[in-house]
């Protein structure tokens, strides 16, 4: 490994640290907090490694900030861009290695969603990325250039592992499973995988890292495969309009110099798959990649869905561009220069807003008096859990958080946020009431709650339920002609939580500031005797 080598991951690492110190957490990140606090064998949405992440960074540093629920994922994923970088070497030579590096260091979705972000693609990357490295071992063995020769060895058993152990990250680690799969059914001197007594140990390993995830599933009448398959399900015909739109966010979350080429690299080398090597990528990258483009004309994906693939795809255009390098250094050269100072510059910019607020109108400090205003702005969803836990450590909330019971919130994702503000200060449950609830009905029952007095804590965001609430609600019975609403309306979830308890008390506001302004609001509620359970329409009751 070159000084070049060591200095690109260094520098990558210590770039990610500051932006993770600054930026604050986001909506899944407080939620994963929750993880956390409730260590389970698995949970409802996701497998339980992103809880293991973020407990890493807590348990070190014995605090709850955005900067220690990072550090599990700085660190993995400088070792996933090590292990590519090893991957690359391996298939092609180093100079190849060094370029996939470089590039996938300044691709902006890996580095801030692999490598910042506390989120289940963060360890599924890290164990992806060494199964990408020890399979690349395996299946084209230094010392032989004969492929047809190949035989395999204990690293299958070893690769079963690695798949077992993403997809104990991510749901995601099947699809690498299934590529690998695809991989040795289509080269002819790897099928002998399929007759070897090392698939047996590959599988045995597979399930073994797995198995926290299947028991508790297996206990909970299998939930979590439900809730994600479901997610597979078609909303609507297929839409043309909306695959196109599936692409172009693709390329944008990538960077579209990045992007395009990445793209046409791939999609160019489909007719050289009689390339083992070649073969190899192209099936643990392309399913991945171009099946949730595809799925993006029936359904809305989420940016992190393909990212995987993309990931993968990297192998081969640092390879194409080294081909290039050796023509044209100079273009090549000014390619990398000028798309990362744009990239850079633009990452620059919205960190500093979404930390200092420096184009928020009026805001202290803004550029030219600041374009945006915080009604406006969707950064400012993003909460400062340390504000809302030194107005909790403070009069008058403390003492209301002292006379409450539990503490809950009409999202889940609020909730989320809560438990990170507050589950240092308070071992008071914090849980939500909706029929939307994700993990937090396992991490309590229904009934738990019955007879005792809450503080409900929402946003001028999340204070309202919609029709599906609604509905859902009536879907088990509990209606109230108050609740009736039109198309595009919503009603105020304290109206309805009257209902279920003897009483609702408007406590006040607690103003969440940046840059000299007020950009978030907190409300704040007392709820006097829960009368009856609130409806769960899954999870403990």
């Amino acid at each position: 490994m070159t000084a070049e080598v060591i200095w690109t991951l260094v520098l990558g690492l210590l770039a990610r640290g500051a932006i993770a110190w600054l930026l604050p957490p986001g909506f899944d990140e407080a939620y994963y907090t929750g993880y956390v606090r409730h260590p389970q064998m698995s949970y409802f949405d996701h497998p339980p490694m992103v809880g293991w992440v973020a407990g890493l960074g807590i348990a070190l540093t014995g605090d709850v900030t955005q900067f220690s629920i990072r550090i599990g994922p700085l660190l993995l994923f400088t070792a996933s861009l090590y292990f590519l970088y090893r991957t690359s070497c391996h298939l092609f030579d180093e100079a190849t290695g060094r370029l996939t590096l470089i590039l996938t260091s300044l691709v902006p979705f890996f580095g801030v969603g692999f490598g910042i972000l506390t989120l289940p693609d963060s360890p599924l990357m890290f164990f992806w990325s060494a199964c990408l490295w020890l399979a690349s071992v395996e299946f084209f063995p230094k010392h032989s250039d004969d492929i047809g020769l190949y035989r395999p060895t204990w690293r299958v058993g070893a690769i079963g592992g690695l798949v077992g152990l993403a997809s104990l990250g991510k749901y995601h680690g099947f699809l690498l499973g299934l590529g690998l799969v695809l991989f040795c059914g289509l080269s002819a001197p790897h099928r002998r995988v399929f007759r070897s007594g090392w698939l047996i140990g590959a599988i045995a390993a597979f399930v073994l890292f797995l198995s926290p995830m299947l028991i508790w599933n297996a206990q909970h009448d299998w939930v979590s495969f439900r809730f994600q398959g479901a997610r597979a399900v078609p909303e609507g015909g297929y839409r043309i309009g909306d695959l196109l739109l599936t692409l172009l966010v693709g390329v944008a979350y990538l960077f579209p110099s990045f992007g395009v080429p990445l793209w046409w690299t791939n999609l160019r080398q489909v007719p050289a798959w009689q390339n083992p090597k070649y073969l190899w990528i192209l099936c643990l990258s392309l399913p991945i990649y171009g099946g949730f483009t595809l799925m993006g004309g029936y359904r809305q994906v989420l940016p992190s869905w393909p990212m995987p693939g993309f990931f993968g795809a990297m192998l081969l255009l640092g390879h194409r561009m080294a081909i290039a390098q050796g023509h044209q250094p100079r273009l090549i050269r000014r390619w990398l220069t000028i798309s990362g100072g744009i990239m850079v510059t633009l990452l620059l910019i919205a960190l500093l807003h979404v930390r200092f607020g420096i184009i928020q109108k009026d805001g202290a400090g803004a550029i030219a008096g600041g374009i945006w205003q915080p009604v406006d702005d969707p950064s400012t969803q993003l909460i400062d859990v340390a504000q809302v836990r030194a107005a909790f450590q403070s009069s008058p909330w403390r003492e209301s958080l002292e006379q409450a019971d539990f503490v809950f919130s009409n999202n889940f994702f609020f909730a989320g946020q809560m438990i990170m503000a507050l589950g240092k200060i308070t071992d008071k449950p914090i849980t939500c009431f909706d029929t939307d609830i994700r993990g937090f009905a396992y991490w309590s029952r229904a009934r738990d709650f019955v007879g005792k007095n809450g503080l409900y804590l929402t946003s001028e965001q999340f204070q309202f339920f919609d029709q599906r609430a609604i509905a859902d609600l009536a879907a088990v019975g509990e209606t109230n002609p108050a609740w009736q609403l039109g198309a595009d309306e919503r009603l105020p979830a304290a109206m309805v939580y009257r209902a279920f308890f003897e009483s609702m008390t408007d406590l006040g506001r607690i103003p969440l500031q940046r840059a000299g302004g007020v950009v978030q609001i907190v409300h704040v509620y007392r709820a006097q005797n829960l009368q009856r359970p609130y409806p769960r329409p899954y999870g403990y009751y």
